[in-house]
């Protein structure tokens, strides 16, 4: 049985192409949001097992969304993935000292994305 993922990127591709990995080559129950303030109310009402979380947000960008996120009694334990075009190393490094499993980068080859996010939990 899949695990529930919410994907939160504001790029309708990667949203889509996301869904299709993780639920068509994963297995896994998929739903997306287009900007943090959807996805945190998403949190609320359908708890994943794991958040996607894109990096570069329009308004609340994906440090502030994992803090809010980190904030909310209804998510406490939910692991967090970010995903990010910016791949350089001290952008990488930044990130990996928050509270993340991990970071991935944009462009995800999507047949290696099931695969990457069970590499980092342990599914």
């Amino acid at each position: 049985m899949g695990k529930r993922i919410l994907v939160i990127d504001d790029d309708d591709d990667v949203r889509t192409l996301s869904d299709m990995s993780l639920s068509l080559v994963g297995g896994h129950e998929v739903r997306s949001a287009a900007s943090a303030e959807e996805g945190l109310a998403m949190i609320s009402e359908w708890t994943p097992d794991l958040v996607l979380l894109d990096v570069r947000l329009p308004g609340m960008d994906g440090p502030a969304t994992l803090a809010a996120i980190r904030s909310n009694p209804m998510a406490l334990g939910i692991p967090v993935v970010f995903i990010t075009a910016s791949v350089s190393p001290a952008e990488l490094a930044r990130l990996g000292t928050l509270d993340v499993l991990g970071v991935l980068p944009k462009p995800f080859d999507p047949m290696q994305l099931p695969a990457e996010i069970a590499r980092l939990t342990g599914w």
